[in-house]
């Protein structure tokens, strides 16, 4: 199990000119966005079932690479939880099969991702990864997964790239890309009466410079000016 035909994972490839650039101009917006992610989920278990299907009883390996520790814990148990409720759910098995788990902590630490995701692809031969919060760890990750045709399930980290110039046909993003909800706020921010200055001020790193990013063109887009954009080395707390 490694390759899928790429109608599989369209909808994950298009992220904003086909789908959601429209679709949050829309008075509903939030609505499609949680609709359109139960739908990627739905999409991403059905192709690995149907791999699944093709090897036989031997257990389905999944691996977990998520914030065991640091900024991030509370989310990375959160989805261990999620996905784990999920095969409970299912009678302890997809497609047949048992699932055997392995975990990897990614500590949120994008100079460790590379090795940490071979690990699970290499050393334990993983079906498919689920992982992970932090967007520096996800890019590593969507690569690795690309180049060695491992099923990633991506169900938090917001980095544009994954579903976007790192589109494959194994990679599915159940989260949110960080433009999306960042553009339709400076939309919102605009057009709100006296709101025509902002300064905005986040972490240095991917997810953060990509939603300020995305704030920035929606907010200038419809009349805004965005006076200037500070950061902070992740990860400090003190703003």
């Amino acid at each position: 199990m490694r390759a899928f035909p790429a109608s599989r994972s369209a909808g994950s490839c298009h992220r904003r000119d086909r789908f959601f650039h429209h679709q949050q101009q829309e008075t509903d917006t939030m609505t499609n966005l949680r609709t359109a992610r139960l739908a990627l989920t739905a999409i991403a278990f059905a192709a690995l079932a149907s791999a699944a299907g093709a090897q036989g009883t031997a257990k389905l390996k999944v691996g977990l690479m998520l914030p065991y520790s640091g900024t991030y814990t509370a989310l990375g148990v959160a989805i261990e939880n999620g996905f784990k409720l999920y095969v409970e759910q299912q009678g302890g098995k997809l497609a047949g099969r048992e699932i055997e788990y392995f975990k990897v902590d990614d500590e949120s630490d994008p100079a460790k991702a590379t090795d940490n995701v071979n690990k699970l692809i290499k050393r334990d031969n993983v079906d498919v990864i689920v992982g992970t919060v932090h967007s520096g760890v996800a890019m590593a990750m969507a690569k690795a997964a690309k180049e060695s045709g491992t099923v990633l399930i991506v169900p938090n980290a917001g980095a544009d790239a994954v579903t976007g110039p790192m589109c494959a046909p194994n990679i599915f993003r159940s989260s949110f890309s960080n433009w999306q909800p960042a553009f339709a706020m400076g939309e919102v921010a605009a057009k709100q009466q006296g709101k025509k200055k902002v300064m905005t001020i986040t972490w240095k790193y991917a997810a953060g410079e990509e939603s300020v990013n995305g704030f920035k063109e929606g907010f200038e887009k419809n009349g805004g000016k965005v006076d200037k954009q500070l950061t902070l080395p992740f990860p400090n707390v003190e703003f």
